[in-house]
């Protein structure tokens, strides 16, 4: 039998959000996945929640959202606009790369694997964290929001100078759980092909992340991956 969700939840976040809340979101995911045994699910149950295992809550000093996990096989790890080493890279990760040389100057990167940025305190979150194999937002109402935009509000709530990174419509109206008195939202239109040259590409959201976070006296984040 698989683990259960409230076990494979991180501690520290779960402290954060309150553990009773939590489990009562995490049951009903859990029953609906557990009755999805002849679907091919992504990410594989163990990878659910990597993006708070490696980015816990008091290191987060970046969030940037993402909507659901890749669909394709191989693709999803649990975080955010991330591949594993040696996937191709999929368009949206191919014009975050693309942004990222030309806002930077830093050469595109060989893999698109993000746990580096993840490990300097990058919370890369999608606000749905399960999909069904080539069925994109298919698990978009079983109840994941509730349990993101709980971790984006207590995020906002308790913590201060956060930066958070929103592309696209549905990124950017989870602003109204954010104090903007006290952190930074960085917002665009998302690097989706079918959107990137509206405003996405010339956006420059890592230096802006960045001259935040010295602004407030944080360390910047090595965006290179090289």
């Amino acid at each position: 039998m698989s683990e259960f969700l409230k076990d494979l939840f991180p501690k520290l976040w779960m402290d954060q959000l309150g553990e009773q809340t939590v489990i009562s979101i995490l049951n009903p995911i859990e029953h609906f996945l557990n009755n999805q045994k002849n679907k091919t699910l992504f990410p594989e149950r163990s990878k659910l929640f990597h993006a708070l295992n490696l980015t816990d809550f008091e290191n987060t000093k970046i969030v940037i959202l993402g909507q659901d996990p890749y669909h394709g096989e191989g693709q999803a790890q649990g975080l955010a606009f991330s591949v594993p080493n040696a996937v191709k890279f999929p368009p949206s990760l191919k014009n975050i790369f693309k942004e990222l040389e030309s806002d930077l100057n830093v050469q595109i990167p060989l893999s698109g694997d993000l746990t580096a940025w993840a490990n300097q305190g990058v919370l890369l979150l999608n606000t749905v964290l399960s999909v069904e194999k080539a069925k994109a937002n298919s698990h978009k109402s079983i109840g994941w929001l509730a349990l993101t935009d709980l971790i984006i509000k207590t995020i906002s709530d308790k913590k201060q100078n956060v930066v958070f990174v929103l592309w696209g419509k549905p990124a950017q109206l989870k602003a109204q759980l954010i104090d903007e008195s006290k952190h930074c939202i960085v917002q665009s239109v998302h690097p989706s092909p079918l959107s990137s040259y509206r405003g996405f590409f010339g956006s420059c959201p890592f230096s802006q992340s960045n001259k935040y976070l010295e602004k407030t006296n944080q360390r910047p984040v090595d965006w290179s991956l090289i």
